[in-house]
């Protein structure tokens, strides 16, 4: 079995132990089902950040007022989130309140497009709320819920699903093409150095940039 794969086991195993859940979540879980390598771990957990103080004593706290903990083992980096729900994106980035959840089925609407929003248990079993896998087979890229309220919320998202289109080279989904080409203007809100990340984070840095020049982006 993958390395990585059997450190999150044996993480998933340490939280089990003090009565919490552990999950494989987002692109961690896309990479796998395209089979392809891992890199950092996304996980999500039931546990709050002062809950994984009792055991978890290794970890950075930093962050923790926002529900994520970061934890290295070994060469791999761990990013975990405390489930959440998320309400009224006041500044078009940051959600105005977060509540941490103990529920899979609230959390999962919070996330932005299909296939980044699967969770995986450790005996390696998918659990998919909104259609995620389908669209993996399908080759395509959907939002969850409304196009439009999901990037009003997050103009972020714009660059996003270009990011992941381009790392996967799925179609986007036809409505969500749409909204994105008449509210593309909207990702001029973002503050540029979130913009620099996404950029940075795509493995296709300069179609991007290409992208974004041509909508008037940067």
């Amino acid at each position: 079995m993958n390395r990585k794969l059997e450190l999150y086991k044996k993480l998933s195993s340490d939280f089990e132990k003090h009565g919490f859940l552990l999950y494989l979540v987002g692109g961690t879980v896309r990479d796998y089902l395209l089979g392809k390598e891992l890199d950092d771990m996304d996980l999500v957990t039931d546990a709050t950040p002062s809950e994984m103080k009792e055991f978890l004593n290794n970890a950075d706290y930093t962050f923790e007022k926002y529900g994520s903990v970061k934890l290295k083992i070994e060469d791999t980096k761990f990013d975990i989130t405390t489930l959440r729900k998320e309400d009224g994106y006041s500044d078009y980035r940051h959600p105005s309140k977060i509540c941490f959840t103990k529920s899979i089925k609230e959390d999962v609407f919070r996330r932005d497009i299909t296939i980044n929003a699967m969770y995986m248990n450790d005996k390696l079993e998918v659990i998919d709320l909104v259609g995620g896998r389908k669209d993996i087979d399908k080759k395509v890229i959907r939002m969850i819920g409304k196009p439009l309220k999901r990037i009003n919320e997050d103009p972020l998202r714009i660059i996003r699903v270009y990011r992941f289109q381009l790392e996967t080279g799925f179609e986007i989904e036809k409505e969500l093409k749409e909204v994105l080409e008449h509210n593309f203007s909207k990702a001029k809100l973002i503050n540029v150095d979130k913009i620099n990340q996404e950029i940075k984070k795509s493995s296709h840095q300069e179609e991007l940039i290409e992208i974004l020049k041509s909508h008037g982006i940067i």
